[in-house]
């Protein structure tokens, strides 16, 4: 095989330095060294990579058609002693994170850039659950992280950061009965109409903070959720980052509430496990979302 880790970073640095000599000291080689690995790889290649009729070589046609192979292989060679060097510091195989579906349009494709950055080669995997299947993701084992909102209690197994906010809206059609309620909107009417709520699908488990129908449609969906809502089949609290346009359309409408406030604020938080070690990948994108606050 012509090309190696080695010949490589010799004929990058004989392009880059403009002569053997140069090369050899910015490689701490002696110069025939360096000339020797060029003849050898010409000879091996059989072409002619730099034209020695001058004082310096100078860089022929195949050469410079080759440079930015040589560079992409240099810098993909780069990446994988960093790689390998994260892997014996700790750093995962693979990152999982799983993120419950309303926060789908949160801020953490940001912080999932920078770690690709810092490291090209981790293998990531982002999963989307309902809030209960994320967290039971994570004490699984099948997730290193989740990305949720508070829990109604803690959980001594879990650690977390708030990494940012949301708010729920109480939402129905324009058409819906409860829009035409004549008497001050409140929790004996949303207690009385079917809700429509975003659980887990095993057990069908929703954050009861938000829940007040007693006959409950469930889904794991948002995108399923604002479609039973659009046909009157009920009411439900969800983002106001997802049903926003929605109420911009007049597809939805706010529930016009007088005895209950139609807002509910939750922080959103980055989840881990306490009884499993979390890598340098899942520590760094843990500092990542907790920058966005």
């Amino acid at each position: 095989m012509a090309f190696t880790s080695d010949s490589v970073s010799v004929f990058l640095a004989v392009l880059e330095q403009g002569s053997f000599s140069a090369a050899a000291r910015a490689l701490g080689r002696v110069p025939s060294a360096v000339s020797m690995a060029i003849a050898h790889l010409e000879a091996e290649l059989d072409l002619v990579l730099f034209d020695r009729s001058g004082r310096e070589p100078r860089p022929t046609a195949a050469a410079r058609a080759l440079e930015p192979q040589a560079r992409q292989i240099a810098l993909q060679l780069r990446a994988l002693d960093a790689h390998a060097l994260s892997l014996n510091q700790g750093l995962e195989e693979r990152l999982t994170l799983a993120i419950a579906p309303e926060l789908m349009s949160a801020r953490w494709s940001g912080p999932l850039a920078q770690l690709a950055q810092e490291h090209p080669l981790l293998d990531v995997e982002v999963l989307v659950a309902p809030q209960s299947d994320a967290l039971g993701l994570l004490h699984t084992g099948r997730a290193q992280l989740a990305l949720v909102f508070e829990r109604p209690t803690l959980d001594g197994r879990e650690g977390f950061v708030q990494v940012g906010s949301e708010t729920l809206v109480a939402v129905a059609a324009p058409d819906h009965a409860l829009m035409r309620e004549a008497a001050p909107l409140g929790e004996s009417h949303l207690a009385a109409t079917r809700q429509i709520v975003i659980a887990g699908r095993d057990a069908g488990v929703a954050d009861p903070r938000v829940l007040f129908g007693r006959h409950l449609w469930h889904t794991d969906s948002p995108e399923a959720a604002c479609g039973l809502l659009e046909a009157g089949l009920g009411w439900g609290w969800l983002p106001r980052s997802i049903v926003q346009w929605r109420l911009d359309a007049g597809t939805l409408a706010l529930l016009p509430l007088q005895e209950l406030d139609n807002a509910t604020p939750l922080c959103v938080d980055v989840v881990w496990s306490h009884e499993r070690a979390r890598g340098l990948g899942a520590q760094r994108l843990v500092t990542l979302l907790a920058a966005l606050r």
